[in-house]
């Protein structure tokens, strides 16, 4: 079934704790055995002050900064004004916790664990016999801030996530200016350790998403968090549906626009993206440029997306139905005009689409799978001369290609992929129904699509809210845009006690 879904815990504490990897005391001998063959791990025993107690410096070069190193940590550590009186290593311990080492981001740590995740995570480790203390010195050399690629921005902010967790988080923060905005951390993936940062915003949120989001940030059990497919399949309630249950975006202005909302976010290490949840059917319907244009225009090209979701959703369906069961629903100029297209045509209607469908596929995977320019050329090749080919050849008939030509145009209006590419599995499966049933097949084959979306949830919450209606509920901000002064209330589905978003 698709909507099989998946048990999840509901709080953090529930979750047992998982067992150490690195089941071993702290010491330098240890640190060394672990990180063995690792060509990049670097490490100095130096002497406190020039002259007293020996100690353990590593690190990993290309994570680290080496002038932060040798500036941060090296240099005040062998300063004999600080250090050159301390001939044991307790006495060092000692100074370092006082001060002695103005490295910034100091914590000591007696887990391994803590020390291997902090080395790994561009920290310089001073290792001891049962303890250490790591500076967070991390190399600043990763992609720069840049421009959405994907989430193009006219009226909006001009600036994209990238890799590096805590950039995208300040740049949340840039936006977000209040105490308010809570950030919780922890590591996924058994081997990528890979930071995740569970952000929203006290008093807007309802209390339970933050738990729900941790409990199964905490339960994901997989090699590595590395690419976003790790997290869609393992955080929403069912992973089976092609229908996208994770907002992703690229542009902070708009995931911090979702956190005043009252949603909660994800963003994790390495991934130039940012989850958010709950997530319903209508919000992959809207852009962050709605709120940018005025409240007519936006509500004008809300209205044409929802209409071209039901173009591209039924319309070739609507036309094997038609052309192949129930001519006597056309005109008759119409009709006479299909069957003339279709007398030196071979295949049957349903083979036509059917295949049309399949071509548009393929080319629009050679569009993205190749260079550029050359996508471009492929595309145009395929869609002008191949076509007109086909059509002058008496392949296919010229309404075939305008029903799917149509379908496939709608259907990039789509704001999210993920949502377009749900639209076109059912488009393929409504048609498969249209050539075995006629219309019977597309309705019943719509209210199955219809019955799933009811039956899906997102955090415990109905997937077509707000469709299916309620108390407090902006159902007419769904299909058009309310003007401004009359979007007074937040979402009561998701929000957690601060209603009012305007006065």
């Amino acid at each position: 079934m698709l909507d099989d879904t998946v048990k999840y815990p509901q709080d953090v504490d529930a979750h047992p704790l998982p067992d150490p990897l690195y089941n071993c005391p702290v010491s330098p001998e240890n640190t060394e055995d672990i990180f063995s063959a690792c060509a990049d791990f670097e490490t100095r025993r130096v002497f406190a002050g020039g002259t007293g107690a020996a100690v353990f410096a590593c690190w990993l070069d290309g994570a680290t900064s080496g002038a932060d190193v040798a500036e941060l940590v090296l240099r005040p550590l062998t300063d004999p004004a600080r250090f050159g009186a301390l001939r044991k290593s307790a006495d060092v311990i000692a100074a370092i916790e006082n001060g002695g080492v103005y490295g910034p981001s100091m914590k000591k740590t007696s887990s391994m664990d803590e020390l291997v995740d902090a080395v790994t995570y561009g920290s310089c480790a001073l290792v001891f016999q049962g303890v250490a203390f790591t500076f967070q010195v991390k190399t600043d050399q990763h992609r720069g801030v840049q421009e959405p690629t994907v989430e193009k921005s006219v009226k909006g902010g001009k600036d994209a996530f990238v890799e590096v967790m805590r950039v995208n988080t300040s740049l949340v923060r840039s936006r977000l200016h209040t105490p308010k905005l809570k950030l919780a951390q922890t590591t996924v993936g058994r081997k990528s350790r890979s930071l995740a940062a569970v952000m929203w915003l006290e008093g807007v949120a309802a209390p339970d998403l933050p738990r729900r989001m941790m409990a199964r940030l905490e339960a994901l059990d997989v090699d590595g968090a590395v690419m976003p497919d790790a997290l869609d399949s393992a955080l929403v309630d069912a992973p089976r549906s092609p229908f996208p249950q994770l907002i992703h975006t690229e542009r902070p202005d708009k995931f911090a626009a979702l956190l005043l909302q009252g949603r909660v976010g994800v963003i994790v290490e390495g991934m130039p993206v940012g989850f958010l949840a709950p997530a319903f059917f209508p919000e992959f319907l809207k852009t962050t440029e709605d709120e940018s244009q005025h409240f007519w225009a936006a509500s004008f090209i809300r209205a044409l997306r929802w209409a071209s979701l039901v173009l591209t959703l039924l319309l070739p369906a609507f036309y094997v139905a038609v052309a192949t069961f129930h001519p006597e629903m056309l005109p008759t100029t119409l009709l006479l005009s299909v069957i003339e297209s279709k007398q030196s045509v071979p295949f049957s209607t349903a083979v036509e689409i059917l295949g049309l469908l399949i071509a548009f596929e393929l080319l629009q995977e050679a569009g993205l799978r190749l260079p550029n320019p050359v996508g471009q050329t492929v595309s145009i090749i395929g869609a002008l001369i191949v076509g007109q080919s086909a059509v002058e050849a008496k392949v296919v008939s010229p309404i075939a290609v305008i029903v799917v030509a149509l379908a496939g145009i709608a259907g990039y209006t789509m704001p999210s992929q993920d949502m377009g590419a749900a639209l076109r599995i059912f488009r393929f499966a409504l048609v498969v129904a249209a050539t075995l049933a006629g219309m019977f097949g597309v309705i019943l084959g719509a209210v199955f699509l219809l019955w799933h979306l009811c039956s899906l949830e997102s955090f415990g919450r109905a997937y077509l809210t707000p469709i299916v209606g309620g108390p407090g509920h902006d159902t007419g901000g769904t299909f058009l845009r309310r003007p401004p002064w009359k979007h007074l209330f937040r979402d009561p589905v998701i929000n957690g006690g601060d209603i009012r978003r305007r006065r």
